[in-house]
């Protein structure tokens, strides 16, 4: 079996490589020839997957799976959510969007917030949608090298260091993408016992 993974993002590709089962080839929008900017135009971030997954099947004719993830705090109603990339604006930068985050807690005494990744399968023309969640705070500075996005300062719940600061396999085991993909994997494997 063969499945489009529909991102550029290389950080999450190796994520995703390390927990996807061996026989299954994973390719990039890279491998089959997608350069252009795959839509992104809806209010959630399960409508984001699933606009992602159909295009590329609808342009390119591959089965796929796309994710989206958001970050969601509690005292910011929700905020960023669907706009975690470009929070701070278009230029998507990571350290523009965790400083904006920063700026809009100084005064909040809640910093509770939660990671949310979904993942949309599209698989012999449907749609199935798997949802991780990983809940924990935001932290007042930036903590860790490792990780990409807002992982140097969300801390997850019952753990003392933020995501930046934990090794891949331990984020992939707690984490919501982690969560997410391991529910896509169990969903692969129960089709392929039904062969």
């Amino acid at each position: 079996m063969q499945l489009v993974f529909a991102t550029n993002n290389l950080n999450k590709l190796k994520e995703v490589q390390s927990l996807i089962p061996k026989h299954i080839k994973l390719l990039s929008l890279k491998d089959i020839g997608c350069f252009e900017e795959v839509p992104e135009t809806q209010k959630t971030i399960k409508g984001n997957a699933i606009q992602k997954a159909e295009y590329i099947k609808t342009h390119y004719g591959f089965d796929c799976f796309a994710d989206d993830t958001g970050l969601e705090v509690d005292s910011l109603n929700g905020e960023p959510g669907v706009y975690s990339a470009r929070y701070a604006g278009p230029q998507r930068d990571t350290n523009d969007n965790m400083d904006q985050l920063l700026k809009n807690l100084v005064n909040k005494k809640n910093r509770d917030a939660q990671f949310k990744t979904v993942i949309a399968l599209e698989l012999d023309n449907n749609i199935k949608t798997f949802t991780g969640i990983c809940k924990g705070e935001i932290t007042k500075h930036k903590y860790g090298e490792k990780g990409f996005g807002y992982d140097p300062i969300f801390k997850p719940k019952n753990y003392s260091m933020t995501f930046a600061e934990m090794d891949l396999s331990l984020k992939n085991k707690i984490g919501h993408r982690g969560k997410a993909i391991q529910k896509l994997v169990e969903y692969l494997k129960s089709l392929e016992s039904k062969i």
